[in-house]
């Protein structure tokens, strides 16, 4: 993967265009088969400083360098905030919702933290709006697609939720051991498929993602 360092050019030309605020945010865990997905979202103005050197979209990083970014990015951001819908949720809602759902309430938490919503322009990596379906009250949105890799902002929300999705991973590794989830964070290596065959499907698993029925405990 090329190492493309990303600016602030887009979340200037919202600015200019008109809005106070914009809070860029990615997901992170979207394909795995177990644990949650997470939405990180990360709040600027126009007057917000240089993002920290070395910043980038949270998949061209090394863990050593997202966990050193990752306060960074969230100290840089006037708010940051991750929100997270969980395996079962998933099951139930499909990944689109439990995306939205996700999202909704990133942006809870940035609301009761003092920022500023409606005055946002919501910058969503990718080329599909899936958080407004989720709202009581629609938001103004813009999709881009490598917006994780080319904007500053949705870069440092990509690295915040990654690295607080894979504590979470390694939190869960320690109570339910078996798994590797500390080492695959969620995701289907030939490892992870071999542990559910041999221990069986946890509540932490999506177990509508489990391809392969006879893996699944009922």
């Amino acid at each position: 993967m090329a190492v493309t360092d990303p600016s602030l050019d887009v979340e200037t030309l919202l600015h200019s265009g008109g809005a106070r605020y914009v809070i860029g945010c990615d997901e992170v865990g979207r394909g795995a088969i177990a644990g949650p997905v997470a939405v990180g979202a990360c709040v600027v103005d126009a007057g917000v400083g240089m993002f920290p050197a070395g910043l980038r979209d949270s998949k061209m990083l090394s863990e050593k360098r997202r966990e050193e970014l990752a306060p960074l990015s969230a100290t840089w951001a006037l708010f940051s905030a991750v929100g997270m819908a969980s395996a079962r949720e998933i099951d139930e809602l499909g990944i689109s919702a439990a995306l939205g759902l996700a999202g909704k309430r990133a942006l809870t938490i940035l609301h009761g933290a003092g920022a500023n919503i409606r005055e946002s322009v919501v910058l969503l990596d990718g080329h599909f709006d899936w958080l407004n379906p989720a709202l009581s009250s629609r938001v103004t949105v813009q999709t881009r697609i490598k917006a994780d890799r080319d904007c500053a902002s949705v870069a440092a929300a990509s690295v915040v939720a990654k690295v607080h999705r894979d504590r979470l991973m390694i939190d869960a590794d320690v109570a339910t051991p078996g798994y590797g989830w500390a080492g695959n964070k969620g995701y289907g290596s030939a490892g992870h498929f071999a542990a559910i065959a041999e221990l069986g499907a946890t509540d932490f698993h999506r177990r509508s993602w489990l391809k392969q029925p006879e893996l699944v405990e009922l």
